[in-house]
This record gives C-alpha cells, structure tokens and sequence, in this order.
C-alpha cells in the first residue's frame, strides 16, 4: 500500500501530466491512432461489410443460426486485418523500394546554417535535395533488402497488429470448429 508521501508525490507528478498543451501539439496527438488506419474496425467500411458477408456465408453456409454466423463472422474480421496489414507492410517496402525512403528527406543542420547565413548576406542558395531513390541498389534482390532495411523501425511497429490479427483469427477458428463438433455430437 501507498504511504501518504507517495500518494502526494503521485498527485503532484500527474498534475504534471497534462499532455499537450500548443495547438500543434494537440493536433498532433489528436492524430495518433490514425497513422496507418490499422485501428479501424474491419466492419466499419462499406467496402469490407458486403466482402464480409459474403465470406461468413461461405464459412457458415446456409445456417440460421446467429452463434455460428457471429464465430464466422470473428473468424473472416480477423483474417481481412490481417490482409489488411500484410498489405500495409507491403507497401511500405515497396514505396521504399521505388523511393529510396518514406518520406522525403529534411534539411540537415550544416545545410540549414549555410542557407541562413546565405541569408544573412543576402544571398539565396537554392537548396539541392538529395535523391534517396539515386542510393538505392540498382539491381534485386539488393534493392528489396535496402527498401526493407531502411523501413524496418516501422515493419516492427506494423509486427504487433499482425501477430494480434493472426492470434484473433486462429482462436474464432479454434473457438468455430469446436462449436460445429458439439453441434455434431
């Protein structure tokens, strides 16, 4: 149990804690869960509903039953994730692969100087941006192992919607078959 100094010091550090507090910030963060859209439901799109349907009736079959209907449809939600995110990690090495990166290269610090103090005397430097795709292997299967190499911090992140995709559909498929053999018993 928490003695009252720490309940104290508890109070006084989450006081602290008020996230962001610029506009931008609040922006920012109000764009979190956004990023890639893995965090929407499956079902949530007009695109997906009618594929949905159309899959539960294929693993459910004629039934009127609405426990198997919803262990089907448990079972093809996760496995259109899952696509979902396949296809995502896809084509994140495949944007890399015919870019060079993600996202377009900033300025350095030492370019940022030099064109400042460019500024500074009154002259413009008109800044050369530097080609990430002119780094890039020219041949494959280099190529693809250099695309996947410079997007592998956002491949791991991507890691953890698949393998909790894949862990769903594998218990609505174990969950769906022990229901039909009971309903076979």
């Amino acid at each position: 149990m928490a003695s009252e100094g720490q309940i104290a010091a508890n109070r006084r550090n989450a006081r602290k804690s008020t996230g962001p507090r610029s506009g931008a910030g609040k922006t920012r963060a109000s764009r979190n869960a956004y990023r890639h859209g893995l965090t929407l439901s499956i079902a949530s799109t007009a695109e997906y509903a009618k594929q949905l349907e159309t899959l539960v009736r294929k693993i459910a079959g004629d039934t009127k039953d609405p426990v198997k209907l919803e262990r089907a449809r448990a079972i093809v939600q996760a496995d259109l994730e899952l696509t979902q995110v396949r296809r995502a990690k896809v084509a994140l090495i495949e944007r890399a692969s015919a870019f060079g990166e993600l996202d377009p290269p900033g300025p350095t610090v030492s370019q940022m100087i030099r064109l400042l103090n460019a500024f500074q005397r009154g002259r413009l430097i008109d800044p050369k941006p530097i080609d990430a795709s002119a780094t890039m292997p020219p041949q494959e299967p280099d190529r693809s192992a250099e695309a996947i190499r410079r997007v592998l911090p956002e491949l791991c992140k991507l890691e953890r919607y698949e393998r909790r995709a894949a862990g769903r559909r594998n218990r609505a498929v174990v969950n769906f078959v022990v229901a039909q053999s009971e309903y076979n018993l």
